[in-house]
């Protein structure tokens, strides 16, 4: 796949694929003849992987170190698997904090939408 149908399949830009590439986030994409990024199925299963963890928060640094693990080889599992494992604590983390801001504004709107009723209210209170 040429980097403008990788681009739009995952819907991220050329340049973060590029970017992506050049700090190692992604293997080296291999080139055509022409010099052309000829991404192979492999690439873009990174590719998927890292704007699945980037979406979900993971900062570069530790893709990147999870990245550089993965390429040493099998003596890394353990490695790969706790940096994992301690990225999961602090999603879940972020989650229910994140849940109870959503809590926090249901509330307000509702609050709001309750003030509204009451003007309805008293205007048509009004008008009678």
């Amino acid at each position: 796949m040429t980097i403008t149908e990788v681009s739009e399949k995952f819907n991220v830009s050329q340049d973060t694929l590029r970017y992506y590439e050049r700090i190692g986030l992604i293997p080296r994409v291999n080139r055509n003849k022409s010099g052309i990024r000829d991404y192979t199925e492999e690439d873009c299963k990174w590719v998927e992987f890292i704007i699945c963890m980037r979406n979900a928060g993971l900062p570069i640094e530790v893709l990147i170190d999870y990245v550089e693990l993965f390429q040493q080889g099998d003596a890394t599992i353990e490695a790969r698997k706790e940096l994992l494992i301690e990225q999961r604590k602090q999603l879940i983390a972020r989650m229910e904090d994140m849940q109870k801001t959503l809590e926090r504004l249901n509330y307000k709107i509702a609050v709001y939408e309750q003030i509204v009723v009451e003007k309805e209210k008293e205007l048509k209170r009004s008008e009678n």
